[in-house]
């Protein structure tokens, strides 16, 4: 039993509604979750799903300028939805991280590497530039760069991928904050390298005593790295469980395409692999009842007028469906599991 002062970060129905000429874009329509200190929380889910947008607002990147955010987020008994520009500009960074998908683009082309993380200490601590030079340096060498000192005197564009993608985990986590969020971490690297940064960031979690949250849609990257998950579709949560609930009992239409999608090791050879069938809908039309319904092979008539609920069972694996608890176990096992 986890005690509550390991609680992080609560998330209450939060909404982020963008106006556009064309309609209300429901870009994020009514989450709820929670990170302990210690967890690793995958958000998994097709691009569009909502998953960078929730997290972009929980920093405070997207705000009431940009959207109609409503809900609330809080952050060590602080509403960061309700917090001044300059209050919540002191939690980023210092005690919530983000890196961001591409590293190219996150990092300034015309800026040493060094100086830019020498540069986020400066804004958060009161230090010498000597010493924030040190903390960078130091910093790099933890995330795995031979020759820190050397490295810290480069540009972003001497550094390869993978390089990058560190040097943005030195930037996040150099002032040791409480929650390290990963947005597509692994974007456009090799396998190999892939696997380094997921590594890093798991030895980092808990060398920091942190949290993580890792946003992505590769299975496999949460299937090995993540304590829990919870699967976006629309700018909903239609499921959330631990690890082994999602990939041994999942309960979610959604979830079983996902999961039917990707190769699997014990299959036999000539077995052909599952697409979900159909495109993600509009998020300023979004289907009524349950927005999965229309690329749902399980729907009937309720699916189509009435929004499932995100109950669960057993008091923490839940789903958004309206199937009986015996069907979905029953589906789960006939064409999830045995792959028919």
């Amino acid at each position: 039993m986890i005690a509550d002062n390991d609680l992080l970060l609560r998330v209450r129905d939060l909404k982020v509604h963008f106006p556009t000429a064309d309609g209300l874009v429901k870009a994020v329509d009514g989450i709820s979750f929670e990170i302990r200190r210690g967890q690793t929380l995958g958000v998994v889910g097709e691009s569009g799903s909502g998953k960078s947008v929730s997290f972009l607002t929980i920093m405070g990147l997207i705000t009431s300028r940009q959207a109609q955010i409503s809900g609330e987020v809080i952050f060590k008994g602080r509403d960061l939805l309700t917090l001044p520009v300059e209050e919540m500009r002191h939690i980023r960074g210092k005690e919530m991280g983000m890196v961001f998908q591409d590293p190219m683009t996150s990092l300034h082309p015309m800026y040493r590497v060094g100086d830019q993380i020498a540069e986020a200490v400066l804004t958060h601590q009161e230090t010498t530039k000597k010493a924030a030079a040190a903390m960078a340096v130091d910093m790099l060498g933890r995330v795995g760069i031979s020759k820190p000192a050397e490295s810290a005197r480069r540009y972003p564009h001497e550094f390869s991928g993978g390089m990058r993608q560190r040097a943005m985990i030195a930037m996040s986590l150099v002032l040791n904050p409480d929650l390290l969020i990963a947005d597509e971490p692994t974007t456009a690297l090799d396998v190999t390298v892939q696997a380094q940064i997921l590594d890093l960031i798991d030895r980092l979690k808990s060398e920091f005593n942190a949290a993580v949250a890792i946003i992505t849609h590769d299975l496999g990257v949460v299937a090995e790295h993540c304590d829990d998950i919870q699967v976006m579709y629309a700018g909903r949560i239609v499921e959330t469980g631990t690890n082994r609930d999602l990939f041994y009992r999942g309960r979610h239409p959604y979830t079983w395409g996902l999961l039917q999608s990707i190769p699997r090791l014990d299959a036999e050879e000539s077995h052909r692999l599952h697409p979900i069938k159909g495109l993600p809908p509009s998020l300023i039309f979004v289907p009524p009842g349950c927005s999965f319904h229309p690329r749902c092979p399980y729907a009937f008539d309720r699916c189509r007028t009435e929004e499932p609920r995100l109950a669960s069972p057993d008091g923490y694996h839940a789903s958004a469906c309206h199937l009986s608890d015996d069907d979905k176990e029953r589906i789960f096992n006939e064409k999830v599991l045995n792959r028919t």
